[in-house]
């Protein structure tokens, strides 16, 4: 072999395996085996622990987009389902949190009330999740707060601002067409979806149903709602709209969770409607500062 063609054998391959080596990289099957990026930042570093539980509204005050028909709405006060919840707290209790994060706003001195009077036996737990999980885990390892998480959008924000008459007309220009009324194909599926769910829902256990509504499959196509529909309004209003209101609340959310986070030792439970858990939980798997337990991994920690 003539040293021109020993040289086009070896540039050949290289590019084989180069080629090789692209498409096991991108096919997920290939790290490279010299460089550890994990170890300059987040590698064998104590961090706090994070358990985000995405729910449905017990109490379906039906305020979201989509609405369950009352044939097919859980009694979650029926004996048969407050059995199941207990099945489910002591999934969720492997977890064993020192913090309580919920969806309601900074102020839960109402629901502190309720709940010392739940614990002397004034009153009964209502219907909402907030009572029947969180109160129920609070009482288990004697946890004396519920941190209320939950926030504004920027664009509600904007449109209370003290410069709201110049604001009204940009913010209305953003979301003239968005309704929340979109026939768009994709949009007809999703729909269909929910309405499987709630069959679904009806016809599970309750601890059977949250596996499914916290699972990566499910978050995942669950985010990719909102990437459909009124998303495509104009060439970047539905964008924009989708980062100001939706996008925008969840990341003040997790920095609401940030404030609350003093210690490496932290076990932190988030329970939030499941629409939140969607990026929530892909801001805290992207935070060095925050290990994320999944729900369907809990069963480990026996």
């Amino acid at each position: 072999m003539t040293k021109n063609e020993n040289m086009k054998h070896s540039i050949s391959i290289f590019a084989l395996l180069t080629i090789m080596n692209i498409v096991a990289i991108t096919s997920g099957k290939c790290q490279s085996p010299t460089f550890d990026c994990e170890k300059y930042v987040s590698k064998n570093i104590p961090v706090a622990q994070i358990l985000a539980v995405g729910t449905f509204h017990f109490a379906y005050y039906n305020l979201d987009a989509h609405v369950t028909e009352k044939d097919q709405q859980k009694n979650i006060l029926s004996d048969q389902i407050q059995q199941e919840m207990e099945e489910l707290i002591n999934h969720i209790a492997l977890f064993k949190p020192n913090k309580v994060v919920i969806e309601s706003g900074e102020n839960t001195a109402y629901l502190m009330k309720q709940y010392r009077e739940y614990k002397r036996g004034e009153i009964e737990l209502g219907a909402d999740e907030i009572e029947q999980i969180g109160f129920r885990l609070l009482d288990r390892f004697n946890l004396d707060t519920l941190y209320g998480c939950n926030d504004n959008t920027l664009v509600g924000s904007l449109w209370n601002h003290r410069d709201s008459l110049v604001l009204h007309p940009i913010l209305d220009s953003i979301y003239n067409n968005w309704d929340f009324m979109s026939d768009d194909e994709l949009s007809k599926r999703y729909k269909l979806l929910y309405q499987a769910e709630d069959s679904l829902n009806v016809n599970s256990s309750l601890l059977e149903f949250f596996k499914y509504l916290n699972s990566r499959e499910r978050l995942n196509l669950g985010f990719g709602a909102y990437l459909c529909g009124d998303f495509n309004n104009g060439t970047t209003e539905g964008a924009d709209a989708l980062a100001m209101h939706w996008y925008s609340r969840n990341l003040r959310i997790f920095r609401k969770i940030q404030n609350i986070t003093t210690s490496k030792n932290d076990r932190i439970l988030v329970l939030f409607g499941a629409g939140h858990i969607e990026i929530l939980g892909h801001l805290f798997d992207c935070s060095a500062a925050y290990n994320r337990i999944e729900f369907n991994e809990l069963e480990s920690l026996k």
